[in-house]
């Protein structure tokens, strides 16, 4: 088995497949890429049992064969190089070599039958969205998703699809955010719950990409294809808490205000809150907001009056300072909407501006008691 290949396109892929590595792994064939040639088509698979991602390169080659390599030492070598071909060949005794410009270098390799076969779906429903798309609604969602084990279905994004639009909702039972695309459809209804990491590093590999990402999924796993990639993750098992029952609908008392103004308020007055609440106090009367913090054990306290256009009664509300700055970081309006209704219910975050055609968010944040 012989190919030649340029190092830098090889790098590119590898560094994506190695986001699919654990540290530590059960299996030590999981260390390795897998590399599975025939002839001028070389896939590059990563696995870690539960995400399997691959990519097919084009290289010089007329042979076959499969080898995994160690994945750590193949990035740290190719990470030196220049751009330049590179000769893989793999020798009879067991190593498999190879030869750049200056030198030549061995690596053990393993046989590729003991790498562990991706799951192959049976009977999919299927969508395609826009990578930029499904990179934009992964990346408002995440950020939302909580990090219990205990409740691992809070653990991961909710993809909800239907023939009227898709949504997309993560929650870690103190703040929820909903995502939903008008603009793209699916033929038949289905949900399933997508763990964090897949979703990350579709994240990071789609963001600005205007390719189509075919979506293949049944019950217990998912497939996304996109250009020369595939990656397919087992999905998190269960039911979806009934994220709609906890949305208030009535809510009558509205603050509108300018997002940079509001965040920046919030960061500095929260540097004063008690570092284990983080609780921040809004006291909105008439057209002024009062944003205030006090850490009573260390006398530190804060507050900032802002002017905003506010309709309603009168109304103090707290809020962990924290979920709020996350929120406000995560929208790109200029202007945002809070909407409320009494101090122990949820408030709705929501961005005036900023939004293309058929795109909305809903970010719910649940307040913290005040002792008045």
């Amino acid at each position: 088995m012989k190919f030649i290949v340029s190092s830098t396109y090889l790098l590119k892929q590898l560094q994506i497949l190695g986001g699919v590595i654990n540290n530590s792994n059960t299996l030590p064939i999981l260390d390795n890429f897998l590399f599975d040639l025939d002839e001028t088509e070389l896939t590059v698979s990563a696995s870690d049992l539960e995400t399997t991602m691959s990519s097919t390169l084009n290289v010089e080659s007329d042979s076959k064969g499969s080898v995994a390599i160690p994945a750590r030492l193949l990035l740290d070598t190719l990470k030196t190089f220049p751009e330049q071909p590179l000769t893989f060949v793999v020798e009879d005794n067991n190593t498999i070599e190879i030869s750049s410009n200056h030198g030549k270098y061995a690596l053990a390799y393993a046989d590729g039958n003991e790498f562990p076969n991706a799951v192959s779906l049976e009977d999919p429903s299927k969508t395609v969205v826009v990578g930029d798309v499904l990179a934009t609604a992964i990346s408002k969602t995440i950020f939302a998703a909580g990090n219990d084990d205990l409740r691992p279905v809070m653990s991961g994004v909710f993809f909800q699809f239907s023939t009227e639009g898709l949504t997309f909702v993560a929650t870690d039972a103190h703040k929820l955010v909903k995502y939903t695309r008008e603009d793209v459809k699916a033929s038949q209804v289905a949900e399933f719950i997508m763990p964090k990491k897949p979703l990350n590093l579709l994240k990071g590999i789609l963001a600005g990409s205007e390719d189509d990402v075919t979506i293949e999924y049944n019950d217990s796993n998912a497939k996304f294809t996109f250009e020369n990639s595939e990656l397919i993750c087992r999905l998190i098992d269960g039911k979806y808490p009934n994220y709609e029952a906890v949305i208030p609908k009535e809510n009558p008392n509205k603050l509108t205000i300018a997002r940079t103004q509001f965040l920046n308020s919030v960061k500095r007055v929260s540097i004063f809150s008690n570092k284990t609440t983080h609780q921040i106090r809004l006291k909105i009367a008439g057209a002024e907001l009062n944003i205030s913090a006090e850490d009573i054990d260390y006398s530190n306290k804060a507050e900032e009056r802002l002017t905003c256009d506010y309709q309603g009664d009168d109304l103090q509300i707290g809020f962990n300072s924290r979920f709020l700055t996350e929120m406000l970081n995560n929208l790109s309006s200029d202007e945002v909407q809070l909407e409320m209704s009494l101090p122990n219910r949820a408030g709705i975050l929501t961005p005036i501006d900023g939004l293309d055609e058929g795109e909305q968010v809903t970010m719910l944040v649940m307040p913290v008691m005040l002792n008045n």
